[in-house]
């Protein structure tokens, strides 16, 4: 078929402007289609954005609603010098008086001196020497000499005996030391001081762990040599000297003795862990955390505010531009804060605070929280119980902020409000992607056809002036004749 470099150039016609006007023309269900598209992809993003601000106001909701919250306590000490202490969940408000009259020790024995740590002790035929670990009661004590005499040793049955072998390879006392060093199971720490003497070198054992029930005995089986400086009965033959006594702390709590063999003694106060650092008095206080409670609502109310200020943003409307916002008139957004706001209006049961107001927080016109913190202080510090009650059970499954997180929870989850309408969304995108390109491909057809139309127009109308001026050619001499 013969063709037209340019469309109108054959007809003469201005079919470019008229395939132009044809072609908006066409264009129009296709640019509606777009535009709700557009729209619809607006309210898919403001839906995401709600679902931000809604997740972290049932973060929010959800920590008022635990019931770990309101049972913190902290301690605290009168006298840090003396005592300083630390609190877990279980701990209860109240005052102790504590008097620590006795800190913890850990034994030492002390071995008589040798005049070398490098020379022989002994023959060296293998010897075991075993130690066990247990509490010396009764007799006396010769402060001179370091010895107990008509004492009496009981075994600590939860640490049983230890043993090390001493023979020609380590019958030395740096030997002795490195072998008793090299065991960590005994539970001691070895070392040789030098006194000065003739015979300066002489062994010390300390336990590692204090308490009167760390007190040493030391049997030896073998090498007379060997038992003579090692071997240490508290009830019987001792070689050696006790130079530090092991002994527990003792305190008194409200005028209950209390005994411990270290110096963190756990539970004397129930949930409390006091660390002894002197002897002395101090007043241990536990009380209520309300900085964490309070914290934890002005956190709800921030949250709450910020949320209420999205919200109003996503479904604003400007008069003077007379345009809206993505989810203006939006069903699921107001059904959303009406349910949320009413819950907050929701008095609840089984404790003289039942509402927001009676602690100082309280809806303001604009819709938002403001919270009085005097109100707020004077409810912490005098009813800590009603607060928790009025945001969380004992079990954590009632009171306000429990419910506040389940309510937005079955928004926020799979098959709830907000999951179902962006759904919804989402499905009708795909339908509106699915309308578009059918409705382009019409469009782009009508256009084509347009054209191929005027083109042949073009190709007629070329061909006939063509024919035109032939003819007026032919018949001019005749006519002239």
């Amino acid at each position: 078929m013969t063709t037209v470099s340019s469309l109108g150039v054959g007809s003469g016609l201005d079919l470019n402007t008229l395939l132009a006007g044809l072609t908006t023309s066409e264009q129009v269900p296709v640019t509606m289609l777009t535009n709700q598209q557009s729209s619809y992809n607006a309210k898919l993003s403001a839906y995401g954005t709600l679902q931000s601000a809604l997740s972290g106001l049932q973060a929010a909701a959800a920590a008022l609603g635990s019931v770990s919250l309101f049972q913190s306590v902290t301690a605290s000490s009168s006298a840090t010098g003396v005592l300083a202490a630390s609190a877990t969940a279980t701990a209860k408000s109240g005052t102790y008086a504590v008097n620590v009259t006795q800190l913890t020790q850990a034994q030492s024995l002390v071995a008589t001196g040798v005049a070398s740590t490098t020379t022989a002790i002994g023959s060296g035929a293998p010897t075991t020497v075993t130690l066990q670990f247990g509490a010396i009661s009764g007799g006396t004590l010769n402060a001179g000499t370091g010895t107990y005499s008509g004492a009496t040793f009981t075994a600590d049955a939860t640490r049983p005996a230890t043993s090390i072998t001493i023979d020609s390879s380590n019958n030395t006392l740096a030997g002795i030391r490195d072998a008793i060093n090299g065991n960590a199971a005994m539970g001691v720490t070895a070392t040789i001081v030098n006194d000065g003497s003739s015979t300066p070198d002489r062994l010390v054992l300390t336990s590692n762990a204090t308490g009167v029930k760390s007190s040493m005995s030391i049997t030896v089986s073998g090498d007379a040599a060997v038992s003579n400086l090692l071997a240490n009965d508290p009830a019987a033959t001792q070689n050696m000297q006790q130079t530090v006594v092991g002994q527990d702390a003792k305190l008194t709590v409200n005028g209950i003795a209390v005994s411990s063999a270290s110096n963190t003694v756990a539970e004397a106060v129930q949930g409390t862990t006091m660390t002894l650092t002197a002897i002395g008095s101090s007043t241990l206080t536990l009380a209520n955390n309300t900085a964490d409670v309070q914290t934890a609502i002005s956190n709800f109310v921030k949250t709450y505010n910020n949320s209420v200020s999205i919200e109003n943003n996503l479904s604003s409307f400007n008069v003077a531009a007379n345009t809206q916002s993505a989810l203006t008139g939006d069903a699921t957004l107001r059904n959303i804060q009406t349910r949320i706001r009413s819950q907050l209006n929701t008095p609840q049961a089984g404790g003289n605070l039942t509402m927001l107001s009676n602690i100082g927080v309280s809806f303001q016109t604009d819709g938002t929280l403001a919270i009085d913190s005097t109100k707020l202080t004077a409810a912490l510090n005098s009813n800590m119980s009603g607060v928790q009650n009025l945001f969380s059970s004992a079990t954590g499954s009632t009171g306000l902020g429990s419910q506040m997180s389940t309510l937005i929870t079955g928004f926020i989850n799979t098959g709830g409000a907000l999951q179902s309408a962006t759904a919804g969304v989402n499905n009708t995108l795909k339908s509106l992607a699915t309308q578009i390109k059918s409705a382009q491909s019409v469009a782009d057809d009508t256009i084509a056809r347009y054209k191929l139309q005027f083109n042949q127009l073009d190709v007629l109308m070329s061909s006939m002036k063509t024919t035109s001026a032939y003819l007026t050619a032919q018949f001019a001499p005749a006519t002239t004749s």
